[in-house]
């Protein structure tokens, strides 16, 4: 039994007859939802959690609707079976889903547990040979994980819920991350930039070999750079700062002189070493680097290359390869770049993550000879491909020969005027380029980058050269705060200070941006000021739980409960009820005291106004009238290190966009105003003081009476400005829905309008979308009906967006299309929208085909009826 029914067909043609091999889709039990908790419990811990408090943390599962079905399916099987292998991954995840299995299926044969790191017929059959008893420490410590996440979540998320807003939440390891993304925010709200001066120039022995130098040093006193500032704008140690006219002054003798003589010449040799083969978390973070890939849709793919048997297990901390691997790797190097590309001995590598785990292999190509990209690309499709190639090369490079260069480092000096100007400028040239020859490991941006000069080969200098100066100029340059966290370097910061594991750190990152506490711009994760009120709640209420230290401490102890060192209730009852040297998170939610939910929700802006919080989102509150303060809305593209007090009084100071009159509607003469609103621009018709407004239907019976007639409105379209709107294009919103014709069969009138799904023509109750908003005035009744006249749904592209391999069940192609209501996976017979926060990118096979399965369990939605209620007529009373 495996989990992942991609791995059914390979695993069972290398097994053949003899074996059946079937799949539990993923987990098939977990906690119980309030629904399903017996009557009895529901006034106990376990009605909160589904986990018993009081009697060891004993949690209490249940099987899901489709984990029903399969079990059912499988223990149908088991009737026939002589033995059973559970065949889920060999990590703490794949442990407990085995347990689980064991649990719910309760079989009367003799069950063994059969563990691999790669799909392919020696490694299935050597699986088969050498199997093992089920780890109860690694399960332990996945319902360790598992049940203090549940209790973490819920008791802190009840208190972010009830102070910041509903729909937010806490978690162990999300809040952390949060943290991070927003302590680098904060960092960079604090930064004071310097503004620093030096000269560049070209200099050159002959016209053809001009080379970039740059001021180092004037009369022997090194010039500042960016890393001699700290993050006040501060000097660190005493160097000379040049104002903008000194430079100009200084380039301009410079200049004049004309030239300037080789003063130094020094050359370094130096090697460089490959990095080791892939583990999780750099695999997340070079797949980001190099393909832009989320570190959740790399580890989709990397899954999927898995469970065809192109690649080993894609979750391990590892950074070993197998003497087969090393062999295969060397030998493919040999054969590509000659006999020099390795060195004599094979290369080992050490992982120093603080808690790396589980003895698998790195991530490499699969099998005892490797396969290059070019022999598979017809097998994979465009993301697997370049995932495996980055793969494959890592591999190859990490047994290659070291690098070897040659920096050169020219100092040229200058007498201008009275003072002495020394410029540098550095080449490396590599004299073998060994592991590079295959592959060359990304970098993080960092702040220093500017300081640091372009590679170039520089020509054969000696000292006493007389070298020509041209192109002299001053440049000024700002000291910079630290980047954005990227994704990739988010993933090396979580693992650096060890909260987390790599397997998770994909769905971490998916969680903290779906729930909107941080968003993307470009590659960097930029934090919302939701994420601010988050951070500042658990910061001020809950301190040991956002500690990093605490968190990686946590990550250590589950590590001793997998290796059986310590006891799961023993641990939990530590961590929830407290002991000496921890509080213990049921006394830290019992003893808040009062919060502040406004303070909460508040940051200062300087002394122009305070940044608050509320339930439509960020916005101004401008000191002044307290019983009705000013507030501006924030935009929503602003960063919160953009929000500076000078922008935040321009905000302040702006002219109010819309309330601009249009003109009076010819109909009624009423005022037709363009407004801003949170929500878009839209158009608002005044009504004078005292009119009611027309009414457009008849109130439908036992509707409450408007306390305040309500204006006419309408919505700009999407290409449509406030500052550009007319007067005629306002009256033809207003006059929505347009009727462009009555269809000659019938005589209903065809309308066309706006709607949430966008632009659509109507007759009757049958609906079809348009191309554009524009048609909404332009469409003719000929179009209309050219569009009637069509199947339904068949003016929209039918092209998939993605395809897989066929669904076990019902063995057709799983496709993912764009439908009316967003993208879907279907397999040509059922269908199921992908869940909103998720993209096409996201859904793997298997998700798929769990998506699939699930919504076929539910079977068919039941059909909506109406009930018509009547009241009994109450008989009259008789006359006396």
């Amino acid at each position: 039994m495996v989990e992942s029914p991609t791995k059914m067909k390979s695993i069972q043609g290398y097994l053949g007859d003899g074996y059946e091999v079937l799949s539990s889709v993923g987990h098939i039990r977990d906690l119980a939802d309030k629904k399903d908790i017996p009557a009895e419990l529901k006034k106990t811990s376990v009605g909160k959690y589904s986990i018993d408090i009081e009697n060891d943390f004993t949690p209490l599962y249940v099987e899901s609707d489709r984990g029903k079905k399969t079990v059912a399916e499988l223990k149908r099987a088991l009737k026939t079976a002589d033995e059973l292998l559970l065949a889920t991954d060999e990590d703490r995840e794949g442990e407990a889903i085995a347990w689980h299995l064991l649990e719910a299926l309760k079989p009367k044969v003799p069950v063994k547990r059969m563990v691999f790191h790669e799909i392919t017929r020696d490694a299935i059959r050597a699986a088969v040979d050498n199997t093992r008893e089920l780890d109860l420490a690694l399960v332990d410590a996945q319902e360790t994980r598992r049940i203090l996440d549940r209790l973490y979540g819920w008791d802190v998320s009840d208190v972010t819920r009830r102070k910041v807003g509903q729909g937010t939440s806490a978690g162990r390891v999300q809040s952390a991350a949060t943290r991070l993304v927003v302590d680098r925010e904060r960092e960079r709200m604090a930064f004071v930039s310097a503004s620093y001066w030096d000269v560049e120039a070209l200099a050159a022995k002959a016209a053809s070999e001009a080379f970039a130098t740059r001021l180092a040093r004037l009369d022997g006193a090194p010039l500042a750079r960016g890393t001699d500032f700290d993050d006040r704008g501060e000097l660190k140690k005493a160097v000379v700062v040049l104002t903008e006219a000194q430079v100009r002054e200084l380039a301009s003798a410079i200049e004049a002189a004309g030239t300037a003589t080789v003063t130094a010449v020094e050359a370094k040799p130096g090697t460089r070493s490959p990095k080791p083969p892939f583990t999780t978390s750099t695999l997340q973070q070079e797949a980001g680097r190099k393909l832009s890939m989320s570190a959740k849709h790399a580890m989709g793919v990397a899954q999927r290359l898995y469970e065809k048997g192109y690649i080993t297990y894609m979750r391990t901390d590892s950074t070993a390869l197998s003497t087969q691997a090393v062999t295969a790797a060397r030998a493919q190097a040999v054969a590509l770049y000659g006999d020099k590309a390795v060195p004599a001995n094979p290369r080992s590598y050490r992982n120093n993550s603080k808690n790396a785990q589980e003895a698998h292999e790195a991530i490499r190509p699969s099998g005892e000879d490797f396969r290059t990209p070019a022999s598979v690309s017809s097998g994979l499709d465009r993301d697997e491909l370049r995932l495996y190639d980055l793969i494959w090369k890592r591999t190859i490079a990490s047994q290659m020969a070291d690098a070897k260069y040659e920096t050169t480092t020219v100092t040229l000096e200058v007498a201008a005027g009275s003072q002495v100007a020394a410029f540098t400028a550095s080449g490396t040239v590599y004299t073998f380029k060994g592991f590079l020859d295959a592959y060359e490991e990304g970098r993080d941006e960092k702040r220093s980058d500017s300081d640091k000069a372009d590679d170039q080969a520089l020509p054969p200098l000696a000292v006493g050269d007389v070298l020509s100066l041209r192109d002299v100029e001053a440049k000024g340059h700002a000291t910079s705060p630290k980047p954005r966290y990227t994704e990739a370097s988010l993933v090396k910061a979580l693992e650096e200070k060890g909260i987390g594991r790599p397997s998770t750190f994909a769905s971490i990152i998916d969680v903290i941006l779906n729930r909107g506490y941080v968003s993307k711009r470009g590659q960097a994760l930029v934090p919302s000021w939701l994420a601010f009120s988050i951070v500042r709640l658990l910061e001020q209420h809950f301190s040991d739980l956002v500690d990093y230290d605490f968190t990686a401490a946590l990550e250590d102890d589950l590590d001793a409960i997998a290796r059986g060192e310590q006891d799961r209730a023993t641990w939990l009852h530590k961590f929830y009820f407290g002991a000496d040297d921890h509080v213990g998170l049921r006394n830290v939610v019992d003893n808040l005291g009062d919060i502040d939910a406004r303070e909460i929700n508040s940051t200062p802006i300087g002394d122009v106004a305070v940044l608050r919080f509320g339930r439509y989102g960020p916005y101004l509150e401008v000191p002044g009238d307290e019983e009705s303060p000013r507030r501006i809305n924030v935009p929503d593209d602003l960063a919160p290190d953009e929000l500076t007090p000078e922008k935040a009084r321009e905000l302040i100071d702006a002219p109010v966009g819309g309330d601009r009159v249009l003109g009076q509607n010819p109909e009624n003469g009423r005022d037709i105003v363009v407004k801003d609103g949170r929500f878009g621009p839209y158009l608002e018709e005044v009504l004078p003081e005292g009119e009611a407004p027309v009414e457009d239907a008849p109130k439908k019976r036992g509707a409450k009476k408007d306390t305040a007639p309500k204006p006419r409105r309408a919505s700009l379209f999407k290409s449509m400005s406030p500052e550009t709107i007319d007067l005629e294009t306002a009256l033809k919103l207003f006059g929505l829905p347009r009727v462009v014709g009555q269809d000659p069969e019938t005589g209903v009138d065809i309308t066309a309008q706006n709607g949430p799904y966008g632009p659509y023509i109507k007759k009757g109750t049958d609906s079809r979308s348009i191309g554009s908003e524009e048609l909404i005035f332009d469409i003719t009744l000929d179009q209309a009906l050219e569009i009637y006249a069509l199947p339904k749904y068949a003016n929209r592209a039918a092209t998939s967006l993605k395809e897989f391999e066929a669904d076990p069940v019902s063995e057709k192609p799983i496709r993912i299309k764009d439908g009316r209501f967003g993208a879907y996976v279907t397999d040509g017979t059922t269908n199921v929208t992908i869940p909103r926060g998720q993209t096409p990118d996201d859904i793997t096979y298997e998700i798929a085909v769990q998506m699939l399965a699930e919504k076929r369990a539910k079977g068919p939605a039941p059909k909506r009826t109406t009930r018509r209620t009547t009241t009994a007529r109450k008989t009259p009373a008789k006359k006396k």
